[in-house]
């Protein structure tokens, strides 16, 4: 049984013997790259960079789903990239809006 499995994974047309496996598995790079950036300071993360890693995820996160042979590790990878840039947006919004909340009650003293 397992041996079906696997011989179909290798023969699938987005299994390993295509691009349309390995492009994917590479771009998991951006993703884990994202995650390391958790440990960054939130001031040294970019909007752009973060917003264009975010809206790009999620769209191509939608193509892996309605192409034909849906491509489960394009889906996935781009989901797990648009994640970890809704998570870094999030704390660049978080320390921006702390921040300037200090000014303005440092303005009040």
């Amino acid at each position: 049984m397992a041996n079906s499995k696997l011989q179909a994974f290798w023969n699938h047309p987005a299994g390993p013997k295509t691009i349309h496996f390995w492009a994917p598995t590479f771009k998991w790079g951006l993703t884990i790259a994202n995650i390391l950036d958790s440990s960054k300071p939130p001031e040294e993360l970019s909007y752009p960079q973060q917003s264009v890693l975010a809206c790009s995820g999620l769209i191509w996160a939608r193509y892996g789903t309605v192409i034909t042979p849906k491509n489960w590790n394009l889906a996935s990878v781009n989901f797990g990239m648009s994640l970890t840039a809704l998570f870094q947006l999030s704390r660049k919004i978080q320390h921006d809006l702390t921040a300037k909340t200090q000014e303005a009650d440092a303005e009040e003293e």
